[in-house]
């Protein structure tokens, strides 16, 4: 079939999917080049056969529409497009907010009636921005593994995160004081849940999951159903595979809304991951086979452009698609009460359409309060005008000051280059060339062509779902032949200098200007036994290992109290920092505000010295120390360092000693 330029394309600004009311239902869709669209109603949304059909009649700017003088709450459909050489495409409905099994059906639902009891009575944490904290886990990771002690008919589950009073299941007792999910989060102290892809997703067969786990299935049959989720069939439907009943349509949305509840009531903001920038099918799925050549882009020989890496890209900057992620990101933060998004390969999203979401998102009520960040990049160049200005680097600048990226330029600079596993960075034994990077690093790059408008722009990070853990990559490049011995920690001396990095990593990130993000399970030394890439690697891999909470309890402690120290100290969100005289270029000091000095020596064989600035209100303490990472090395190596950090001082003068492989915050209040 012949497509017109997206230039000629019409636009459509009235309501599209099913629109509700207390006696009618209607039904619209867009198709601009169809001759014919018929609606089928189905009783389920798997495989019935359709009750009733029924021709939609054209309106205005390539719009079609029906409409039935009775309330069709629970009916399930589907649309048959046909065009003028004669090819039909049935799909589900693009716009749908609700569907059957693997999505292959849309529903039609009152939102009201299939949320959970008191969904009107949740309320979002209050957020505070200083404070904030992004903690990154995947639904099926959080609970799937039995010794976190969650409910066994919950686990990789939404309902999962409603489970209390959850800890640490250890066979050879009945009592055991390390928590796990909410109380374990509650107790970290983090502000933020981000998690991977809770919309429908094409890469789990939701009829098999349900099938495998009524029929008892083991740990190891159930570990090839899983995918970390970024595969995008239905963006405003909730995944089927991880509620209680995949064939019913209602229990998806029901539960992935009792989870948010749970985390809002326990203290967290809740932030989505959301993947515009392609769907899992290219040519079938549900706009292509609506309006076919105009959702995703197309190369100069009409193939699908190919920026993702994952066979297409979606074409945000079509109005009408445009229109779409705007009106989806409204969709979960009305209905979901989502309190953020994470844009997976923002580079291949134009800034218009996210500053336009961010817009939108400002006019609801908190929406300020809505975060927004994302990957400036995409697996290759998009297929767009390069005057159009996208979410990448390039076109950073263009973006509205509220909208941040996640900052490779910090994440390499501390641990080396994420392409190379064995490559090192200022915490794993480059101090010396990056050094002035990690200074950097602790300023939100600000004075450099990497700062934001705003310091919250950057995200501060180390690790996230994608490539190496940071246990592990800092194993691999730190020893020359990592195994599982290093890995799983099977000695705790053995690898106390990777865990001593650990700490310098998450010193660093946690001090430092801008917005903090952690990868789910970094705190207590997560690893995937050095698979960089595990999105189809099954939930054995995957799963947080609870047990670790125990083996890495000092981590974890040393985590806790940088959390907690930010969200007592403004100032290392925003504070202005200045560098202070060292005895070594490789040591950082850097005042932060009035009231904080973050020091940190990296060197294996050389104390440092640091000059300490005077203090000249009389409303000021001296000048002490309030975190010293090793008060929590020594919890794991049960040794005590043989030279201590010391405050001296001399006429006034005040030099600090600090010794080797050690990170302290001082303060004067």
């Amino acid at each position: 079939m012949t497509t017109p330029s997206s230039a000629t394309w019409p636009v459509y600004e009235g309501p599209l999917g099913f629109t509700l009311n207390a006696k009618s239902t209607t039904f619209t869709v867009w198709a601009p080049t169809a001759q014919n669209v018929t609606l089928r109603l189905f009783e389920t949304g798997n495989n019935s056969e359709p009750i009733q059909t029924h021709e939609l009649k054209p309106l205005h700017d390539g719009a079609w529409r029906i409409n039935f003088r009775k309330r069709l709450d629970g009916i399930y459909y589907d649309y048959l497009v046909t065009f003028q050489d004669g090819t039909v495409n049935r799909t589900s409905d693009p716009w749908s907010v609700a569907s059957g099994v693997n999505g292959e059906r849309s529903l039609v639902i009152d939102d009201e009636r299939v949320s959970p009891a008191n969904w009107h009575k949740d309320k979002s944490p209050k957020f505070v921005r200083h404070a904030m904290v992004v903690w990154e886990t995947h639904v099926a990771d959080f609970s799937s593994n039995p010794n976190g002690g969650f409910k066994s008919e919950h686990r990789g589950q939404y309902l999962a995160f409603t489970d209390e009073h959850t800890s640490l299941q250890n066979p050879n007792s009945s009592e055991y004081n390390f928590p796990t999910g909410l109380d374990y989060l509650k107790q970290l102290g983090i502000t933020h849940v981000q998690l991977e892809p809770i919309y429908d997703f094409a890469t789990v067969d939701e009829s098999t999951i349900d099938n495998a786990r009524k029929n008892g299935a083991s740990a190891e049959e159930l570990d090839s159903l899983y995918n970390w989720g970024y595969d995008p069939h239905a963006y405003n439907v909730p995944e089927g595979a991880y509620s209680s009943n995949p064939y019913d349509g209602t229990a998806r949305i029901r539960e992935c809304k009792a989870m948010i509840a749970a985390l809002h009531a326990n203290g967290q903001r809740v932030i989505m991951d959301v993947v515009y920038n392609h769907m899992y099918k290219s040519a079938e799925n549900a706009f292509e086979c609506m309006a076919p050549g105009y959702f995703c882009r197309r190369d100069s020989d009409g193939s699908f452009a190919n920026g993702s890496g994952c066979g297409n890209e979606m074409a945000s900057e079509h109005p009408m698609f445009r229109r779409f992620i705007i009106e989806s990101l409204l969709h979960w933060a009305r209905c979901y009460h989502i309190d953020g998004f994470r844009f997976d390969l923002m580079g291949l999203t134009d800034t218009e359409t996210l500053n336009q979401a961010r817009t939108a998102l400002d006019k609801l009520p908190g929406g300020k309060d809505i975060v927004m960040y994302g990957e400036p990049w995409g697996a290759s160049d998009p297929a767009v005008d390069e005057k159009v200005p996208m979410g990448d680097k390039d076109g950073r600048g263009t973006l509205n000051e509220r909208i941040g990226w996640f900052s490779d330029e910090s994440r390499d600079s501390l641990k080396g280059n994420v392409m190379n596993h064995r490559d090192r960075g200022y915490v794993n034994g480059n101090e010396f060339w990056c050094s002035d990077a990690a200074r950097q690093t602790l300023n939100a790059w600000r004075d450099t062509p990497s700062a934001g408008k705003e310091v919250g722009q950057i995200v501060q990070y180390t690790s996230a779902h994608d490539d190496l853990t940071l246990w592990d990559k800092l194993c691999i490049s730190m020893r020359e032949n990592a195994s599982d011995f290093e890995f799983d920690a099977q000695d705790v001396q053995q690898v106390a200098d990777i865990l001593n990095a650990n700490m310098f990593a998450a010193g660093i990130v946690l001090c430092s200007a801008g917005t903090p993000f952690m990868l789910s399970g970094e705190e207590f030394g997560r690893t995937k036994h050095g698979c960089d890439n595990s999105y189809n690697r099954g939930v054995l891999m995957n799963q947080l290992d609870w047990a670790r909470t125990e083996r890495f309890n000092p981590l974890v402690q040393w985590y806790r109290a940088l959390i907690k120290l930010r969200a007592e100290y403004s100032s290392l969100y925003d504070g202005k920092r200045k560098q202070l005289e060292t005895s070594n270029h490789t040591v950082l000091a850097t005042r932060i505000g009035n009231n904080l000095i973050v020091c940190a020596n990296p060197m294996y064989h050389e104390d440092a010295t640091i000059q300490l600035p005077a203090i000249h209100s009389a409303k000021s303490q001296e000048w002490h120390c309030v975190l010293n990472s090793s008060d929590y090395f020594a919890k794991w190596t049960g040794k005590q360092p043989d030279t201590k950090v010391n405050i001296t001082t001399e006429k006034s003068a005040a030099t600090l000693h600090l010794p080797i492989r050690t990170f302290v915050v001082l303060s004067n209040k």
